[in-house]
């Protein structure tokens, strides 16, 4: 049977397939038109803002890879060094000609004409002001900060005694190994020298007897500093550090310029 509502109790007639408000049916009403203008300026506005982005991208990776090519070319590295230039948008300062900063880090640099070569073990730089001519195998820097990292397996080469870190800060240790005669070590203190060289001063025996032949070996290996020959020109030895695997060098220049056989020779 049906049963008749009592009186005074709601019924929610949605049950039975409609939505009312009373009489009225609910219906969701689109935004006003001002409004939808807002939503697709600001729509047009994102899009815009992720194609500069995009844009810009691709010019910084083509300035990357062109002062990659510069780096490249005149230090004479096997690998294509790493670049990242700083700052946004980099459109605009291609369009002034120069970048605010960029950072280059390249990996065994080798020497050239050297009697005792030594190469750079890693070599990071920091150019001000990068300019870039139209050629790719040149680019010139108004400022830049390096740091010359010179791995203790690499010097040992060079000097052909064993160099490890030493107990002190700033000093390394040499061992001279000739057979039947046994090792010697002595302990030197590392320093910046001019002409863009590492000096050996203070030499202090540390372990063995320096009999004649095992002190002439480390008298050839520390009396004479090392001329670091593959830095960019226009740069200059400020500072060494010894650290637990190798020697920092620090270096400072302006106006510096790279390009093909522009390494220091001093």
């Amino acid at each position: 049977m049906y049963q008749s509502q009592p009186e005074g109790e709601f019924v929610n007639e949605s049950y039975y397939g409609e939505s009312h408000y009373g009489d009225a049916a609910v219906y969701a009403s689109p935004p006003p038109p001002r409004r939808r203008r807002r939503i697709v300026i600001a729509a047009s506005l994102v899009a815009l803002l992720v194609s500069a982005v995009v844009v810009d991208r691709a010019a910084a990776a083509n300035a990357e890879s062109r002062t990659a090519k510069a780096f490249q070319e005149g230090m004479g590295t096997l690998d294509r060094p790493s670049v990242h230039v700083s700052g946004f948008p980099v459109l605009t300062q291609l369009a002034r000609g120069s970048l605010h900063h960029v950072d280059i880090t390249a990996n065994d640099i080798p020497t050239r004409g050297a009697t005792r070569p030594l190469p750079v073990t890693k070599l990071t730089v920091g150019l001000d002001g990068l300019k870039t001519s139209g050629s790719a195998e040149e680019a010139h820097a108004r400022s830049v900060d390096a740091t010359a990292f010179l791995s203790y397996d690499d010097l040992s080469s060079a000097l052909g005694v064993r160099i490890s870190q030493g107990d002190e800060a700033g000093r390394v240790d040499a061992t001279a190994s000739l057979p039947l005669a046994g090792d010697v070590t002595v302990s030197a203190a590392v320093s910046a020298a001019s002409g863009n060289r590492i000096a050996f001063s203070d030499v202090r025996a540390e372990q063995g007897e320096l009999l004649p032949p095992r002190k002439s070996l480390l008298d050839k290996a520390l009396d004479q500093s090392i001329p670091l020959r593959n830095i960019p020109e226009g740069l200059r030895v400020r500072s060494v550090t010894t650290t637990e695997d190798g020697i920092d060098a620090r270096f400072t220049g302006r106006s510096v310029t790279f390009r093909p056989d522009s390494s220091s020779s001093a």
